[in-house]
């Protein structure tokens, strides 16, 4: 990374800047407002690919030349299907009962965009929920955590508890896969 050009992360979401910081430590975070509806036929890793860069492009286009900017986004895909954030409680419900009991894919798209130009990576991993019981789901959605997270649940916090296992880089999971991230900026990856 250049020492005259300044790190721009172009979401709103406060994981993606906890995360952020372990590769990064002085950035500036400008949230991008575009419109985040699916394409018809989209697949979900086309989909994340195309709004982590359109984030990042939306927010380079009134920075400063000299920024270097992060877009992400992340997704929950259930045999091609995309599970963006909830918009209610029930929604939330809807998702995680569809969840209960299967394996499905994470993916995050992640974007740099630079005087330098544009580069774009996506990042799968995979997760197994259990079979959530009733009782199960309604203390989940009770706790709120449900809110703004894809697929209506976040595995660093109570969500562990809904999920069986997990394979591939957990920072995925949550939101920004550092090691790729690190990489596109051209800094150290975590140790």
């Amino acid at each position: 990374m250049e020492s005259e050009s300044f790190v721009v992360l172009a979401s709103r979401s406060p994981r993606r800047v906890e995360l952020l910081k372990q590769i990064v430590t002085d950035f500036t975070v400008v949230p991008a407002d575009i419109d985040e509806t699916p394409y018809a036929h989209e697949d979900p890793v086309s989909y994340v690919k195309r709004l982590a860069l359109e984030k990042a492009r939306a927010v380079y286009v009134v920075s400063d030349s000299s920024a270097i900017v992060i877009g992400a986004d992340t997704t929950v895909d259930l045999d091609g299907h995309i599970f963006g954030q909830p918009v209610d409680d029930d929604d939330a419900r809807r998702m995680l009962t569809l969840l209960s009991g299967t394996t499905h894919q994470v993916h995050t798209g992640v974007a740099v965009v630079s005087a330098k130009g544009e580069e774009v990576e996506t990042v799968s991993s995979t997760v197994t929920f259990l079979d959530l019981r009733p009782e199960m789901l309604e203390w989940y959605v009770g706790t709120g955590e449900s809110a703004g997270k894809a697929g209506s649940y976040a595995i660093q916090g109570h969500g562990s508890a809904l999920v069986a296992t997990s394979s591939g880089s957990m920072s995925n999971i949550i939101g920004l896969p550092l090691e790729e991230t690190a990489r596109l900026l051209g800094v150290p990856a975590p140790k």
